[in-house]
């Protein structure tokens, strides 16, 4: 596997942006704080803001955290250098996902290509010996542009009818050029796994692949605060058999990354950022000398990010301690590995690399869900170790 660095997994201006995180800290405190990235170094806020939902709740969160005061931790360079050395020893303080309390929601289907996997993973019935075949009827069925059209429009309801016509139509069509996103709960409050940890795939399935997106931090009001990187672990072979089957394809032991922190939105880095945004994916095997490199290009999302954010909350759906949207992906490695015709799928040991310069870049490596550490911090263990330490 190629070397990575501390200063290439952060943000290319990192003398300018405002860093939003979460730490465990060792010794007397041991537990998660609250910490800011400025001008390049850590400070620990927690007495100021015991989560990150306090933060982002905030009207002025991004002027606030400029001056907020805190306790000095060090470089953010020794912190990232701490979480890729290969075998970590005890820190005096580890990233963890940036955020705490808010809801983890996933939007599927935003992008043209991503829309044909999953027609074609349905089609396949989870299994990825036809997806080859599929994926080339399906293209020259279709006969349309699918990236061209806005979803909802006159036009993408046209169509819809054609394909209803030709027995084309699915469940993953109506979410992808209908009116309606698809919005998933994709985990609960405090499951997110961050930077450096190894992530679970689940040990039925053998298909399946990372999903490098870009997640919004949203707060209560439906203000987006920031953003931050995110891997939607995405399990083909279990989707495919059933839409029905989404919550075991996707809500497992570390089915989810987000990080390496979430940057506040100032001065230059502003949503039309994100818009722009141009998402890289490596995926380096440990076992094999298997390589592939991918983008995901923001400009071709189909829906506009504060448009899917409507779609979560508003009058009908409230989210009282905010919620990280991830605003899905266009990539769907389809590089053959084991077989030809097979596909892509994990290998265990793989290690993704999802990168964009203004956000850095998030990596992890890849275990079986029932492998890993399983989940024990939860929202009664955060609340109980801030009130032992007089924050709650």
């Amino acid at each position: 596997m190629q070397a990575v660095t501390a200063t290439s997994v952060l943000p290319a201006d990192l003398s300018d942006a405002l860093l939003l995180g979460r730490v465990w800290r060792a010794g007397a405190i041991n537990g998660p704080c609250v910490v800011v990235v400025r001008e390049g170094q850590v400070f620990d806020i927690t007495p100021a803001a015991p989560t990150v939902a306090d933060v982002l709740e905030r009207g002025d969160a991004a002027a606030w955290l400029r001056q907020v005061p805190g306790e000095a931790l060090g470089p953010v360079d020794a912190l990232m250098a701490a979480a890729l050395a290969p075998q970590p020893q005890p820190a005096a303080a580890t990233l963890l996902a940036p955020c705490d309390l808010q809801a983890i929601k996933a939007c599927g289907v935003t992008f043209a290509v991503s829309l044909l996997e999953r027609v074609i993973e349905e089609q396949a019935g989870g299994v990825p010996e036809r997806a080859l075949a599929l994926r080339s009827d399906l293209q020259q069925r279709l006969g349309a542009d699918l990236s061209a059209l806005r979803p909802g429009s006159a036009e993408a309801l046209k169509l819809k009818h054609e394909l209803q016509q030709r027995g084309l139509w699915s469940q993953y069509m109506e979410v992808g050029i209908g009116i309606d996103a698809e919005v998933f709960t994709k985990g609960q409050p405090m499951s997110a796994l961050g930077f450096g940890a190894d992530l679970g795939l689940h040990a039925d399935s053998h298909w399946n692949n990372p999903e490098p997106e870009i997640v919004l931090a949203v707060n209560s009001r439906g203000e987006v605060q920031g953003a931050a990187l995110g891997n939607d672990v995405n399990l083909r072979d279990i989707e495919g058999r059933s839409a029905l089957l989404l919550g075991k394809a996707k809500d497992n032991n570390g089915s989810c990354a987000i990080g390496p922190f979430i940057r506040l939105f100032e001065g230059g880095f502003t949503l039309d950022t994100i818009r722009n945004a141009v998402v890289g994916l490596r995926i380096e095997g440990c076992d094999d000398d298997f390589r592939l490199d991918g983008l995901s290009r923001m400009a071709e999302i189909s829906r506009d990010p504060l448009d899917l954010v409507r779609q979560v909350c508003g009058p009908h759906h409230q989210y009282p301690d905010g919620f990280m949207l991830f605003l899905g992906t266009m990539f769907s490695p389809i590089q053959d590995r084991d077989a030809a015709g097979g596909g892509f799928t994990h290998h265990l040991g793989d290690r993704v690399t999802i990168s964009t310069p203004a956000l850095g870049a998030l990596v992890n490596h890849m275990q079986r869900s029932d492998a890993i550490a399983p989940w024990t911090q939860g929202v009664r263990a955060l609340y109980a170790s801030l009130a032992q330490r007089g924050l709650a």
